[in-house]
């Protein structure tokens, strides 16, 4: 299934080109605030997912697409956690050391949302394009194998915007948590939507220029993997989003007026704008002195 949050309800099947409301089916469940109840609905969603194919099967009809606000599919995730690289980028060499961090919730924004680039000095700001998870089930210690897909709700794309240069006294994460600054969605899909997430074409473009075109295939450590390792840590919950890292060969800037779209077979398009009061700029087209330095070479 394919499963979408909008303004006009919150969680919806997506059934060829409309929309079909699947609320009715957790209305016992409750909530603290409109940003609580995604993740309420993820977490009921497993054991009602029967009910929910039914109703999306028999509905005589559904909402257009066109004429719904599609929103983030988690709004504001309980975690948001990103990889650390995780992919080879056509080098030959072994592993690196697993490693993630947390990045602010409230940075998440939807398809048709607005980046808005902080007045924060910077070196530059880069689009990041990766496959997200979606947890389902409360999780701990998973195994590193096909196991641990029992955890998750289903896969979506995300945009990791990254400020560059801006921890002066040192390497810092900071530049990633800035409101607006991950993109989320357009929608979710089911586990048994995606055959084998290991084998997905991720693309961006900017402005209509394909920059980042990379396949899932060149990850170091695999979605089960990346699973098991974060549960060691912490316990996950439903609604929290795992981004899986970057390919960085196709890394580039955003900047003031720029249109980003990104695209994984079947799963939409994730599309954003970028807005930035001091109109800086950057060279337009791809980094090659961070696609040089991230293969360990010099540009």
């Amino acid at each position: 299934m394919k499963l979408v949050h909008t303004a006009e309800f919150d969680l919806g099947v997506v059934r060829d080109n409309d929309v079909v409301d699947i609320t009715s089916i957790f209305d016992d469940i409750r909530y603290r605030s409109s940003l609580d109840r995604v993740p309420k609905l993820l977490g009921a969603f497993m054991e009602r997912r029967s009910e929910i194919e039914q109703l999306a099967e028999n509905a005589d009809s559904g909402t257009s697409l066109q004429e719904v606000k599609i929103l983030a599919p988690v709004p504001r995730p309980p975690k948001l956690v990103a990889c650390l690289r995780n992919y080879y980028e056509g080098v030959d060499r072994e592993r690196e050391t697993q490693d993630m961090f947390l990045e602010s919730p409230d940075s998440v924004i939807g398809s048709g949302g607005v980046v808005v680039l902080p007045s924060h000095e910077a070196d530059i700001f880069h689009h990041e394009a990766e496959l997200a998870v979606v947890i389902g089930k409360r999780s701990k210690d998973l195994a590193a194998d096909e196991s641990a897909l029992d955890a998750i709700a289903g896969y979506t794309m995300a945009i990791d915007v990254s400020g560059r240069g801006i921890g002066r006294m040192g390497p810092s994460r900071m530049g990633k948590s800035f409101s607006t600054f991950t993109p989320l969605g357009p929608m979710i899909l089911t586990a048994d939507e995606v055959s084998d997430p290991q084998n997905l074409e991720v693309e961006l473009s900017v402005n209509g220029e394909l920059r980042q075109s990379y396949s899932t295939s060149d990850m170091e450590y695999s979605v089960v993997e990346v699973l098991a390792f974060l549960s060691s840590y912490m316990t996950l919950v439903p609604g929290d989003v795992l981004m899986l890292g970057t390919n960085h060969q196709g890394l580039g800037p955003v900047q003031d007026g720029d249109e980003v779209a990104m695209t994984i077979d079947g799963f939409g398009s994730l599309e954003v704008s970028v807005v930035d009061e001091m109109k800086r700029s950057w060279p337009v087209g791809i980094d090659e002195a961070v696609a040089a330095r991230t293969r360990g070479e010099t540009a």
